[in-house]
């Protein structure tokens, strides 16, 4: 597997050499960064190209860097079933500079960029229909961002008691803990039911 993703590495940094900036292997996928501009050109060669092949648009996702000047990452997760590998394209964009949407290259990408713009607020230049899918239409700002506030908002959901829909502010179910990843029953207190049985054998 690792050769083959070493010679795809060399084939498509050969191909794309002034699309491609950084490739890396990592976890038994190929992973390219290419400038943003490119990324349509770059997503249908690698969907075309007999050495590539990677027919499926498994995901786009956003990843948010606040310390970075451009603070988000555009990944698209692509799968060749011919070749059998996977490859993780990634961009870079900052929150004014919109991105070329690929829907006329995945149709997939419909709603994968819905969601990244609803989530993150990063914009898909000509999308046909660039509108929330996960949140409320009303709703404000983008939740997967990491500056956004946990309070202050305000949630919507249906009152099964008033038959309707109604608005209210966000309710945090739990307050915030560290966790130290030591025990699978951190925050634990007390005896489990059943506990006490292991006690009186004892």
């Amino acid at each position: 597997m690792t050769e083959a993703l070493n010679e795809l590495s060399e084939y498509v940094s050969l191909k794309l050499a002034q699309e491609v900036t950084s490739s890396e292997i990592m976890n038994g996928e190929l992973i390219i960064q290419v400038r943003r501009d490119t990324i349509c050109k770059v997503l249908t060669f690698l969907r075309d190209d007999a050495n590539c092949l990677f027919k499926i648009l498994m995901d786009v996702c956003g990843v948010d860097y606040p310390e970075r000047e451009e603070r988000f990452d555009v990944v698209y997760n692509m799968l060749s079933m011919q070749h059998n590998l996977r490859i993780r394209v990634k961009i870079k964009t900052d929150e004014d500079t919109p991105v070329p949407s690929v829907t006329d290259i995945f149709s997939t990408a419909n709603w994968f960029e819905r969601e990244t713009w609803d989530l993150y607020g990063i914009y898909f230049d000509e999308h046909p229909d660039l509108r929330r899918i996960m949140t409320d239409y009303g709703f404000e700002g983008h939740p997967l961002r990491k500056d956004f506030p946990l309070t202050g908002y305000v949630e919507l959901r249906y009152d099964d008691e008033q038959k309707r829909v109604v608005y209210e502010p966000v309710k945090l179910t739990q307050d915030m803990r560290n966790f130290d990843f030591l025990s699978p029953w951190e925050g634990l207190q007390g005896i489990l039911p059943g506990d006490e049985k292991a006690e009186g054998n004892a």
